[in-house]
């Protein structure tokens, strides 16, 4: 008898990474559900399923989470951090903490994996960006920045890997109100706006909370990650919600 497929997931806490991971699980896959602080009440019990504490930022973490996971057969980055700010305003501290999560944290996971997928010749890496990175929008300079390296990154990366039949895929993610992204990221705003911008962000914040608009479900993004790591002939860009197709063209 054949063993089910695995796949590791960071970001399992909620969102996208959340429904990702119960996505795999009711179709057979043997999921590696990891978040910095592991919850044994997020997904229902199963033998195919581990939660595996892992922090992107962290080599250490890094290393020990995929010793504990074992082979993969798919990687998928979604962990990440967001902002709304100007960037006028914005500290490179806070900067640098959204590239080191976003950006950087992503590479370390992919770099950690390759060896493995290299050597069997086989294996997919699939990365959660946004659709932010098919549109400019206010108040995202850094945050569509540290996206946007990403989808670079990734599709050069499909350039090196595709003679050991490894794949890289992108998913893009569009506006969703629904996930706790919006509420995360306005955590990192206070103090970083400077009150020659306070109306212009007030009137932003009007036009995000537009709930009349096209959006995406975290359902949407788990089906294009579905798609990105089962269907070899997947485009390398998948946008995820009607918004984000709409952006795609």
């Amino acid at each position: 008898m054949t063993s089910p497929s695995t796949v590791l997931i960071t970001g399992c806490s909620s969102g996208f990474g959340l429904e990702t991971a119960r996505l795999f699980l009711d179709r057979g896959w043997r999921v590696i559900a990891t978040m910095r602080q592991p919850q044994a009440d997020l997904l229902p019990r199963s033998d195919r399923l581990r939660m595996l504490p892992l922090d992107v930022i962290q080599p250490d973490s890094i290393a020990a989470c995929l010793q504990e996971a074992g082979p993969l057969d798919a990687l998928v980055n979604n962990a990440g951090v967001g902002m709304l700010a100007p960037l006028e305003g914005t500290s490179l501290t806070l900067a640098q903490e959204l590239f080191q999560t976003n950006t950087l944290g992503t590479l370390a996971m992919t770099q950690a994996v390759l060896p493995q997928f290299r050597e069997r010749r086989a294996g997919v890496v699939v990365n959660v960006t946004s659709s932010v990175t098919l549109k400019p929008l206010p108040l995202l300079s850094v945050y569509t920045a540290s996206k946007a390296a990403v989808n670079a990154f990734t599709e050069s990366l499909a350039l090196e890997l595709a003679p050991f039949d490894v794949r890289v895929r992108l998913v893009l993610p569009g506006r969703a109100p629904t996930t706790r992204f919006g509420a995360n990221a306005m955590t990192r705003m206070p103090g970083q706006v400077p009150p020659a911008y306070a109306d212009f962000t007030q009137a932003v914040f009007t036009s995000l909370r537009d709930l009349d608009a096209p959006t995406t479900q975290a359902i949407d993004v788990a089906e294009a990650v579905w798609r990105a790591v089962t269907d070899p002939t997947a485009p390398m860009r998948l946008p995820a919600g009607s918004d984000a197709v709409a952006l795609a063209g």
